[in-house]
């Protein structure tokens, strides 16, 4: 009986996901409200997303406006973006907190090239990790004669196949991120 590979396809996709989702928090000098799904704004005394609170808008090109619905939360917004990692500092007019990003400069796009690239590094290990574990339980199943040998190759070129498909995801999610960076 050959390898089922459903399960291991499917940690292969949560990683592509994790990787995207990843990528999408990086900012190249355009403005991006995913910039601040990580932000969390302690709200009545329990951490709440920015997106629950506020209406997040991207103005034009280089700006977000944040409303929000609570006049109150406003300091705790923008708190939160000054605390975070977005490195981007928030003008509140009392009514509206603005982002403005600045143009990324040739050096910085390079660095976050470089960080993308990295990313994309982990990403692929993660999956060679999956496929480790997958020809792991293959050599398990064919010591203990659940498997024959026929079908373990069949299995280890299954698990190979799935991994080559999910490397290749990732190369051209990491490629269509660093010209988008590299174009701005």
């Amino acid at each position: 009986m050959k390898i089922d590979t459903k399960e291991y396809e499917s940690k292969m996709q949560k990683t592509i996901s994790s990787y995207s989702e990843n990528l999408s928090t990086i900012r190249a000098g355009r403005a991006n409200p995913d910039v601040l799904k990580r932000v969390m704004v302690d709200y009545y005394g329990s951490p709440t997303p920015i997106s629950s609170i506020a209406e997040i808008k991207v103005t034009d090109a280089r700006t977000i406006t944040i409303t929000a619905w609570d006049k109150s939360a406003m300091k705790g917004i923008e708190k939160a973006i000054l605390t975070s990692d977005i490195g981007i500092n928030p003008q509140n007019d009392g009514s509206a907190i603005r982002l403005s990003f600045p143009p990324t400069t040739e050096e910085r796009r390079k660095e976050l090239s470089k960080q993308i690239s990295k990313m994309g590094e982990d990403a692929k290990v993660a999956i060679r990790n999956i496929r480790r574990d997958a020809n792991d339980k293959v050599k398990a199943d064919k010591k203990n004669s659940v498997m024959t040998e026929d079908e373990a190759k069949q299995s280890d070129k299954l698990i190979q196949d799935l991994t080559d498909k999910y490397i290749k995801e990732i190369d051209s999610i990491t490629a269509a991120k660093t010209k988008e960076i590299m174009e701005i």
